[in-house]
């Protein structure tokens, strides 16, 4: 059985204070022996959120970064200092990066192999806007932005990566995907990877992203392709974001 997992993506969003006080909550309301919870705070409280997850079980990670070892690239971070800092996991090809910054799905490609040759996992992040879901392109969509890193990294690299299906009609709305549009999606990119390796698919942690909350968690949690969330909105609200791990650790 795949192990629930629950993410926080902040975004561009908080303070020292504010960090510490989120933290301090997350760490006495979530039972990390059951289910995993990884935070994505913006890069400048990195070394905060380090020193204090330090020890507890929850995982921590950054929003971006860029392929390269070093160079000329201001305002980018590399995979050796996020590592510097502990982070195990990275944010890639979150729809806000391709939509408002330009990523392509060949950037994120990149970003995936990079991240993975310097043994930090990769959450991708895949999904559809809303003028492609009206037209009925969803599935192609989502497919071509898989498709893309499987052709960089192979289907064995789907071991060491987790997937992150966000609606974007569903971001930072209100409005969430039924818990069966949501479990349609996650059936097709399941089987869209064992296409390839029946056994990979069956082991890669497929995330549901598109304004989760407490009321909706466990509903969407229960679907048997969905192991877990990538919480935006939600995820700076202490009790909002306790709530949804616990409604993961209990599914």
């Amino acid at each position: 059985m795949r192990r629930k997992l629950v993410a926080a993506n902040w975004k561009m969003n908080g303070s020292k204070a504010q960090t510490e006080s989120l933290l301090n909550a997350f760490v006495a309301g979530i039972d990390a022996k059951a289910v995993d919870a990884v935070v994505f705070p913006p890069a400048l409280y990195v070394a905060q959120v380090a020193q204090l997850l330090n020890g507890t079980g929850l995982e921590w990670g950054t929003q971006n970064v860029h392929a390269a070892d070093n160079g000329a690239f201001t305002g980018e971070l590399s995979l050796g200092m996020v590592k510097e800092f502990g982070c195990r996991y990275v944010l890639i090809g979150h729809s806000e990066r391709r939509e408002l910054f330009g990523e392509t799905n060949a950037d994120a490609a990149t970003k995936v192999a990079a991240a993975l040759n310097a043994d930090v996992i990769p959450m991708l992040c895949v999904g559809e806007t809303l003028q492609q879901r009206e037209a009925g392109t969803t599935e192609a969509v989502v497919g071509e932005q898989l498709d893309a890193v499987l052709n960089e990294v192979g289907i064995e690299a789907f071991k060491r990566i987790v997937i992150a299906y966000e609606p974007v009609w569903a971001i930072g709305t209100g409005k969430t995907a039924t818990p069966e549009q949501a479990q349609a999606v996650h059936a097709f990119i399941r089987a869209r990877l064992a296409k390839a390796d029946g056994d990979v698919a069956a082991q890669c942690r497929v995330l549901y992203g598109g304004s989760v909350k407490a009321a909706n968690a466990q509903e969407l949690f229960q679907q048997p392709d969905i192991d877990g969330g990538l919480v935006g909105g939600a995820s700076l609200q202490a009790d909002e974001f306790t709530a949804i791990c616990q409604a993961a650790a209990e599914v």
